[in-house]
């Protein structure tokens, strides 16, 4: 495993000052490829997301995964210490990042004209709830308030029951994706261009999870459907579903081209369904879609999931079981691609992460380390701004690093 910095974006260097999950993800994401990130925490206590399970030993393993690759510091930029020191960190930096609520780090000082005095190239990013502007921008904001607004929350769950929470804050993630490309782009206009001067970024986690919904807006707009949530079942095709195995365990299977439909239905011995008029089409499988779902149970169930998965490969039919992570640590695939990768960590020792994603034919990115025990790299930073030993200490004594 690399130590050094390998991938696209090596020689790029970032400021995350960012907490929890969706700003630091968006610097790590760059990192992965490369990037050396910085991150920032305040003394003490550390980042919000230190506090979040699951733990080992008290080390925090959320934590570990959402913030490798960084070297990282303690620093608090409330005290005017603090921002002295930044300000000898921005003069290398390409990007800043962050994610306090509109406003926050004007009132330290910390505004976008100081920080472009300091580095007039500097790209800032700005990850909120809500954005910069707008009535809301204020508000807290949290991933399920941003997946409850967009109307993603109301697409998940079944039909006859309540609105569904995910097991996961995607919209962190997304916002976080959002973020990275946001950071890669104004990178570049300041390349290309030739105009060195930096921008701000203006990253709204609501509007990066709404983004991703895609055609809800226009299909409203034009027919005036409000789509609402089917369950397991695909609101665009049909037959697709999760379904039971004799065996009782759970398959996703997916016709959503004609083709695959007839080869799915080839696969399970009914070329009656291929015929029958009201399953010509997937417009008209979708209006008879209870009818058909029921045929297409009944036919996996005959079969145990091993059966069912032979039997569909060997007819070119997308499926897979609903995998669990005990399933992605023991599946072939995930080996062969090398999708896990063991991480080196000062607190744990070897760990396991998945490892960078998208993979690049020359220029890999890499997972060099998992994320940092706070305040793991003050000394080799702060050294490197001359800081000497006794200075440090009064720092730390001050509560400022």
């Amino acid at each position: 495993m690399p130590t050094h910095a390998t991938g696209p974006l090596a020689g790029l260097r970032i400021i995350d000052l960012s907490t929890v999950i969706a700003g630091p993800w968006a610097a790590t994401l760059l990192a992965d490829l490369g990037a050396d990130v910085l991150k920032v925490e305040i003394p003490g206590s550390g980042d919000a997301l230190r506090a979040l399970p699951p733990h080992k030993d008290g080390v925090p393993l959320w934590w570990k995964a959402a913030n490798r690759n960084k070297r990282g510091v303690t620093l608090d930029l409330r005290q005017p210490a603090g921002r002295e020191l930044l300000a000898k960190l921005l003069p290398d930096a390409d990007a800043l990042v962050e994610n306090f609520r509109p406003g926050t780090l004007d009132k330290w000082g910390i505004t976008r004209e100081w920080l472009h005095e300091i580095n007039p190239g500097l790209v800032i990013l700005r990850v909120t709830g809500f954005g910069q502007t707008g009535p809301y921008r204020h508000k807290p904001g949290f991933a399920r308030v941003f997946e409850a607004m967009t109307g993603f929350t109301n697409l998940c769950g079944e039909a006859d029951r309540p609105p569904l929470h995910l097991g996961f804050p995607i919209a962190d993630a997304v916002g976080g994706l959002f973020g990275a490309l946001g950071i890669v782009a104004a990178l570049y206009h300041r390349v290309a261009s030739g105009d060195k001067r930096g921008q701000e970024i203006d990253c709204s986690m609501l509007e990066a999870m709404f983004r991703v919904l895609d055609f809800l807006p226009i299909e409203y707009d034009q027919l005036g459907v409000v789509r609402q949530r089917s369950g397991n079942t695909s609101q665009y095709a049909a037959p697709g579903n999760v379904y039971r195995s004799a065996d009782g365990r759970w398959a996703s299977i997916a016709a959503s081209t004609q083709s695959i439909y007839e080869r799915l239905c080839a696969a399970l011995g009914r070329p009656d369904l291929v015929a029958a008029p009201q399953f010509a089409n997937n417009v008209l499988r979708v209006q008879h879609r209870a009818e058909l779902d029921a045929a297409i149970a009944a036919e996996i169930g005959k079969h145990t999931l091993a059966e069912l998965e032979r039997l569909l490969d060997r007819h070119q039919v997308g499926f897979s079981p609903i995998y669990d992570i005990a399933d992605i640590f023991a599946d072939p695939h995930y080996a062969a691609r090398q999708a896990i990768v063991t991480v080196p960590d000062d607190e744990l020792g070897p760990v396991k992460m998945q490892s960078v994603v998208p993979a690049f034919s020359r220029t890999p990115g890499a997972v060099r380390h998992a994320g940092p025990s706070l305040g793991q790299h003050n000394e080799t930073v702060y050294s490197a701004l001359g800081l000497d030993a006794a200075r440090q200490q009064a720092l730390r004594d001050a509560g400022v690093i």
